[in-house]
């Protein structure tokens, strides 16, 4: 551990700057895409840009949990922040839409490596008495960025210019690795063992796979097309290669006997569910502010506000609660508050006042809040430093996977309703005037907004409503899951009288 205070201070500095950067890149880049495209050209690729970041990162995420465990987390931190800043200049300076991807799959490959290393590393420097506060603090800064992502995309898009999106990684890169390099010094003496090759390529095989059918699927080819199936089938067949290689090898890159650890178990699948259900709030109440009661993509993201702050808030209680309670308590409370607030997502209308969805959000981002801190400080709770970053970097893979996956499904159940009360709603109309063009997507824009005629609009505007809804409704279901998983969960709470 580090006895200096000052010291201390300066690496938790790093470590948060660390972690706000990786977490908050794809949310920037996403408000900006409208923007880099126009510059760029190539609008049927564009995915690419969202998804080469993702599946570097998901697929990083193990092997460099795995790899700080075996030499060290100093080394593969800094290696994270120095691939991300040079993914980050690259970024700026691309030419073409296919740079802009490959670039962003450099980012990735660096973010994968800070934010599991960096929750490893307050677990190495801190006692178990002040490790609920600091993760409090750490889960606290993962839901901020969650929220203050698209605000600085929108403005630095509007205001300055794309390339800063990417630009404005480097003063926080720069000041986390001068923090990080200067006053963090590893007391644990790592001794080096075999890297699992085949477990990683096989693994990151697997990643690519999923993450690109479910991307790709439902867009750019249909779900029953060659290319989907082949992928999906990829997927299952490097997993299973996986799976079977990590049985063998002497240091697997994820290590299954840590799934008999009742905490780590509970504690992951509840993670899963979690990041499923978070999607839909993150996602669809955006679209419900900007499509149903009308605003620019920078109010949408202000509205978010009041969910963003119940979510740090309880971010930080979770944290110190740890000493107080046991996690699986914790998560029983987190678990309750999430499903009301999601239900009560389920009832809003048009006609729902703005300060009622303000009430809905704020208890959301309560219920949603704890897991940020408390999920990982349970994941981790019962191993040792040897195993710390694999047991943080798997918890922070499955829920990417989960949040992911949630995404692709929820983003289809939502376009599927829209479609079908599209439909329904102008069928009752009657034949369209001549040259009278319906796009949805309009909605989602002020000024083309402004010359949709009122009867249409009333019409988008309920069906894009009811359709939201319904997505709510089902973002239910991996939210009871999650609920009912925490009961797997062990009862430990953190306690003071050994350092783990």
């Amino acid at each position: 551990m580090i006895g200096n205070k000052s010291k201390i201070g300066f690496v938790v500095a790093g470590l948060l700057l660390g972690i706000l950067m990786a977490s908050m890149d794809n949310t920037i880049v996403v408000t900006a895409m409208g923007t880099i495209v126009g510059d760029l050209g190539g609008l049927e690729s564009f995915v690419w840009v969202v998804s080469a970041y993702m599946v570097a990162e998901m697929a990083g995420m193990p092997i460099f949990g795995k790899l700080s465990d075996m030499f060290g987390r100093k080394r593969f931190f800094m290696m994270g922040l120095i691939l991300f800043m040079i993914g980050s200049i690259l970024c700026a300076t691309a030419g073409n839409i296919t740079q802009l991807s490959i670039y962003r799959a450099i980012q990735g490959i660096g973010g994968g490596a800070l934010v599991p290393i960096a929750f490893t590393i307050v677990f190495d420097i801190f006692p178990p008495e002040n490790r609920g506060k600091m993760g409090g603090l750490f889960g606290a800064v993962f839901g901020l960025s969650s929220i203050f992502g698209p605000l600085i995309g929108a403005y630095i898009t509007d205001y300055i210019s794309w390339h800063w999106v990417f630009l404005i990684n480097l003063p926080l890169g720069i000041l986390a690795l001068v923090f990080v390099t200067l006053f963090y010094h590893e007391s644990k003496q790592h001794v080096k063992q075999k890297i699992d090759w085949w477990g990683a390529i096989t693994l990151v095989g697997a990643v690519v796979c999923l993450m690109f059918a479910l991307e790709l699927g439902g867009k750019k080819y249909d779900w029953d097309s060659t290319t989907i199936i082949s992928l999906f089938a990829g997927f299952v067949i490097l997993s299973f290669i996986f799976i079977l290689i990590e049985k063998r090898v002497s240091e697997p890159i994820i290590s299954f006997p840590m799934f008999k650890q009742r905490l780590f178990a509970g504690s992951t699948l509840v993670a899963l569910f979690y990041g499923a259900a978070f999607m839909t709030a993150t996602l669809f109440i955006p679209m419900f502010v900007q499509g149903v009661y009308g605003g620019s993509a920078t109010n949408s993201g202000l509205i978010l506000l009041p969910m963003m702050l119940g979510s740090v808030v309880t971010a930080q209680l979770g944290g110190f609660l740890t000493t107080k309670l046991s996690y699986r308590n914790i998560m029983f409370i987190s678990g309750v508050i999430t499903i009301v607030g999601l239900f009560l997502l389920t009832t809003i209308t048009p006609e729902t006042k703005r300060f009622m969805l303000t009430i809905y959000m704020i208890i959301t981002g309560l219920g949603v809040g704890f897991s940020f801190s408390v999920l990982q400080m349970a994941a981790i709770h019962n191993f040792g430093m040897e195993q710390r970053g694999s047991a943080t970097s798997t918890s922070n893979f499955i829920r990417s996977l989960g949040m992911t996956i949630g995404i692709t499904i929820f983003g289809m159940i939502q376009k599927n309703i829209f479609a079908n009360k599209m439909d329904g709603a102008f069928l009752e109309m009657g034949p369209m005037p001549k040259g009278t063009a319906i796009d949805p997507n309009a909605l989602l824009n002020e000024q083309a907004r402004a010359h949709i005629p009122t009867e249409i609009l009333g019409k988008i505007t309920t069906a894009l409503s009811s359709s939201i809804v319904h997505t709510f409704m089902w973002g239910l279901v991996p939210a009871g899951l999650a609920f009912l998983l925490i009961f797997l969960m062990s009862k430990e709470k953190m306690v003071f009288s050994k350092a783990k």
